[in-house]
């Protein structure tokens, strides 16, 4: 049956990929096109309670290790990285509030900043320059990549919580942006110490 075959297709490709695959790629190789969302919710409802997962990250699909049994499976020693603080206030600022200018990270911020941090974070894939901003001196708008999405968890940017989420989850009034967002990258990176005043995560969101 195609449908049989559609899906399996779906899965091989999966399965053989050592990144997440982009959903045009996948929608490329199956027959049935009209029935690719279809195939897609059957299969991740088929692994759901099984020790792999269907994930979606923007536009891009993977099988993921069932966060159940996560802490279970230790295979690769994970890589420390050191993002400075400034690194991580930045990307907290280019994520909720993209496309940004590099003086519009520093007014929110309210200190200037050199370029270590841009390139950092440009370096390891997380934001991306784009188009420049029609007004004099025309600067650069940056902006946050689907290796962003995939690194957090988030299958898009309106994933990312609001002010009320985090009010919530007791993030705001108690913890910096850095803290919060640290947590949320799976301790895959440690923080170079740096001079730096408490910023609160609620400085760097716009109100909704």
């Amino acid at each position: 049956m195609k449908i049989e075959r559609d899906i399996k297709i779906i899965e091989a490709i999966l399965f053989a990929s050592g990144n997440p695959v982009h959903e045009q790629d996948l929608l490329d190789k199956v027959v049935n096109k009209k029935e690719f969302n279809s195939y897609m919710e059957n299969i991740r409802i088929f692994y759901q309670d099984r020790g792999i997962n269907l994930i979606k990250t923007g536009l891009k699909w993977s099988f993921r290790t069932s966060v159940e049994i996560a802490d279970d499976l230790t295979i690769f020693k994970q890589q420390k990285r050191k993002i400075s603080r400034a690194a991580l206030e930045t990307l907290a600022i280019i994520a909720y509030h993209q496309p940004i200018t590099r003086s519009e990270i520093e007014n929110i911020r309210g200190v200037q900043m050199g370029r270590g941090s841009i390139d950092h974070l440009m370096e390891i894939g997380w934001i991306k320059p784009g188009v420049r901003k029609n007004i004099p001196g025309k600067p650069t708008l940056w902006s946050t990549t689907g290796m962003f999405l995939e690194q957090f968890g988030l299958e898009s940017l309106s994933s990312l919580p609001d002010k009320n989420e985090l009010k919530a989850s007791g993030f705001l009034d108690k913890r910096s942006a850095i803290a919060t967002i640290s947590d949320i990258a799976d301790n895959n990176f440690e923080q170079t110490d740096e001079v730096q005043e408490e910023e609160n995560l609620e400085d760097f969101i716009q109100d909704s």
